[in-house]
């Protein structure tokens, strides 16, 4: 596994507790539809949360959630409606984006 693939885990665990501590209910994880995949589906009471995870290991190129594409939120839209619909749900629902910046540099201070 490539170093981006396990900070990219590494996020996604991070935000599985998140979400748990949260109290949603977790439905599914890297839930893929014809060219999508969404990374987390939970059920908060009545709404089903589709949720984006972006980890990076700096903050050097900007913030991880400022990398999600235009085409990446429609093929999100279209997943979500294949979610409901295949499972025949009818709840409300939200999308959230839960960015993680990974701090592994150690801060130097000049004196």
């Amino acid at each position: 596994m490539n170093k981006a693939h396990e900070i990219g885990r590494q996020g996604e665990a991070i935000a599985l507790h998140f979400i748990a501590c949260k109290k949603h209910h977790i439905l599914e994880r890297n839930w893929r539809w014809q060219k999508a995949e969404i990374d987390i589906i939970s059920q908060d009471k009545r709404t089903l949360v589709f949720v984006e995870v972006k980890t990076r290991s700096t903050e050097r190129y900007g913030q991880p959630k400022e990398f999600i594409s235009i085409r990446k939120e429609a093929l999100m839209k279209e997943a979500s409606e294949a979610y409901l619909e295949i499972n025949e749900l009818e709840l409300e629902l939200r999308f959230d984006i839960i960015s993680i910046v990974l701090k592994t540099e150690l801060l130097r201070l000049s004196t």
